[in-house]
């Protein structure tokens, strides 16, 4: 069985190498979605019966590891010296420092790996997350998904 929830966050970035209006200092309503696999939890009397995992709990996790971090925060990528560096001028900044371009692809990647430490199987139903969906815009996405990622770690 896949489940999905969905959060949403406001980020801002910039694309240093592009060429066009993506070198420029900008934000995004981004939007996240979460699938997971496993199977329907069957045990007599758990509040999780019938359910691969409760929803409230998939965004309760979600936004104490990843979420909550990214909102109003300033994405910005470690090799992009002259932002990283201004932004840590500015007392009290919400900035998180990652070592790519912050693309919808390579957040997408960054999310996955952070979600996929938080997501631990508790009832022996085999919980595994599958894929995280960023949206950068409605109509621009990134897809990360298990198979994919673990084929490029094993090449």
């Amino acid at each position: 069985m896949l489940i999905t929830r969905r959060l949403e966050f406001d980020a801002g970035h910039r694309i240093s190498t592009h060429n066009s209006q993506c070198r420029h200092l900008h934000g995004h309503r981004y939007v996240i979605e979460i699938t997971l696999s496993g199977n329907i939890i069957s045990d007599e009397g758990v509040a999780e019966q019938g359910m691969v995992m409760d929803f409230s709990e998939i965004k309760r996790i979600a936004k104490e590891v990843l979420v909550d971090k990214w909102d109003h925060a300033f994405l910005a990528y470690a090799g992009d010296t002259l932002v990283v560096e201004f932004l840590q001028s500015l007392k009290d900044h919400k900035t998180v420092i990652i070592d790519a371009q912050p693309t919808a692809e390579n957040l997408a990647i960054k999310a996955f790996h952070i979600l996929d430490l938080a997501f631990q199987d508790t009832y022996g139903n085999r919980l595994a997350l599958e894929q995280v969906r960023l949206y950068e815009t409605p109509n621009c996405w990134a897809d990360a998904r298990r198979e994919i990622i673990n084929h490029t770690n094993n090449s």
